[in-house]
């Protein structure tokens, strides 16, 4: 039963009770009925008192509860932090990889585009000195077979340029 029952019909019981003259402040109550509700009320309180415990166990076991899965969740979140904070530093690592492979790339690259128009000057260089030293023998056949004819340009022909002879 109730407590709360119990007392409300320990109230109503005082309610309806008598006033003996003279002493407004008694009262004549049914006693046998006072001694029954005593008695329902010593069986009550008790359960009240264990569903309470119940009630403040069950409490407990759900906060207990709630902070391990708070601990786990915040757990769950540093461990995701860090995982991202670890990916951001990798990701910065091969970023400043890759930009110390595309400058030294750059640099290779300068380098090979340096040493081929080397190159292209030396073998350009020893193509006119090739076709220096060949003109030169051309010249001098020119001359020599002209030896007997007398080597003049044509009227047309440039200073410097040769007559072909047919």
């Amino acid at each position: 039963m109730d407590i709360l029952h119990l007392i409300d019909r320990l109230e109503a019981l005082l309610n309806e009770s008598s006033h003996p003259l003279l002493t407004p402040k008694k009262v004549l109550i049914e006693e046998q009925r006072a001694w029954e509700i005593i008695d329902q009320m010593r069986i009550a309180i008790p359960e009240e008192v264990k569903k309470a415990k119940r009630i403040n166990q069950e409490r407990d076991r759900i906060i207990a509860q709630a902070n391990e899965e708070g601990a786990r969740i915040i757990e769950l979140a540093k461990e995701e932090a860090d995982r991202l904070t670890g990916e951001s530093e990798v990701t910065k690592a091969a970023q400043t990889r890759a930009g110390t492979i595309v400058e030294r790339a750059q640099r290779e690259a300068e380098a090979l585009k340096l040493d081929a128009d080397d190159y292209t000057m030396q073998v350009l260089g020893k193509l006119d000195e090739d076709l220096t030293k060949a003109l030169s023998i051309v010249r001098n056949g020119l001359l020599k077979l002209g030896g007997e004819r007398a080597y003049a340009p044509a009227p047309h022909a440039t200073e410097g340029s040769v007559d072909r002879v047919s």
